[in-house]
């Protein structure tokens, strides 16, 4: 049993090990303001101590959590944090029993991806056609499918204009991998570059001032055009989701789109089968009216 330590402790050390583990940023993050918020809570509670916190205090943290407005999914994904968390305790001598083992998730129904119409398509194309740093951004995510992170970090010479390829670097957990490009995003690629300010940056998006373009720069600059857009209930991620849906439903290979968009197992892409499936018969509905 290692010697007793705070929360905080714990806290930061379960962090480490999370990067040692070389897990995706965002869940770090994500993880580790969660336990963060279980550590405020434990301590108003007068629990400073792995050791100290029961069952019971975890119930209280939940049952907060509600009181407070957060939903059922958000409160599954905070109950994912604490179980990695205990476990990790348990496994590494901080913690002598998994207090949060028989802590059970909420439950709650799961959105199907949300999946631009070919209205919407166009529509989004159309409303940052006069910007040519994020029609280059829409049209990548768009045509390839690619991840936001893994657009945030794509160099200028990933892209290959002789091959029409664009080489995609590892990204956090994800594997690289190589894409070809279609004509509207060379065409999209070509006008951006030449557009570009001048800059020694190698990173292919940048600012007026030659810095990265974050992924919350590029998320808030495509909400916006889906604003102006009218695309209501929609995020950035449903562009990929959009990808892979529609050309599934053009009959393309279920294994080529897997490997395209990166995804490690190909059960992940067969989840969207049920999805085209349902829109296949929306589009005969209409076609019937």
């Amino acid at each position: 049993m290692a010697e007793l330590d705070d929360i905080q402790t714990t806290h930061q050390k379960f962090l480490d090990f999370l990067k040692n583990q070389k897990r995706a940023h965002a869940t770090i993050l994500a993880y580790g303001k969660d336990i963060d918020q279980l550590a405020k809570f434990s301590n108003e509670r007068g629990k400073k101590a792995v050791n100290e916190i029961t069952k019971d205090d975890l119930t209280a943290f939940l049952a907060k959590l509600e009181k407070d407005g957060y939903t059922a999914k958000s409160i599954s994904r905070k109950i994912n944090s604490i179980k990695t968390f205990y476990r990790f305790l348990r496994t590494n001598g901080f913690s002598k029993v998994d207090v949060a083992d028989e802590i059970s998730h909420p439950k709650y129904d799961v959105k199907p991806p949300r999946i631009l119409s070919k209205l919407e398509y166009r529509a989004l194309r159309d409303a940052c056609r006069d910007d040519a740093r994020i029609s280059a951004v829409v049209e990548l995510l768009l045509q390839t499918g690619i991840r936001i992170g893994e657009l945030a970090n794509l160099r200028l010479e990933d892209i290959d204009q002789k091959t029409g390829e664009i080489r995609i670097r590892p990204y956090e957990s994800h594997e690289g991998r190589t894409i070809p490009l279609n004509r509207p995003v060379n065409a999209a690629l070509e006008r951006y570059i030449k557009s570009r300010p001048q800059s020694d940056n190698p990173i292919l998006f940048i600012t007026k001032t030659g810095r990265p373009l974050l992924i919350r720069n590029i998320r808030t600059a495509i909400d916006r055009y889906f604003r102006l857009a009218d695309i209501k209930d929609v995020k950035v991620n449903d562009l990929r989701h959009t990808f892979i849906a529609h050309h599934l439903m053009s009959g393309a290979p279920l294994t080529l789109i897997s490997r395209l968009v990166g995804h490690k197992r190909l059960s992940t892409t067969e989840k969207y089968l049920d999805i085209i499936k349902d829109k296949v018969q929306e589009n005969v509905k209409l076609e019937e009216l």
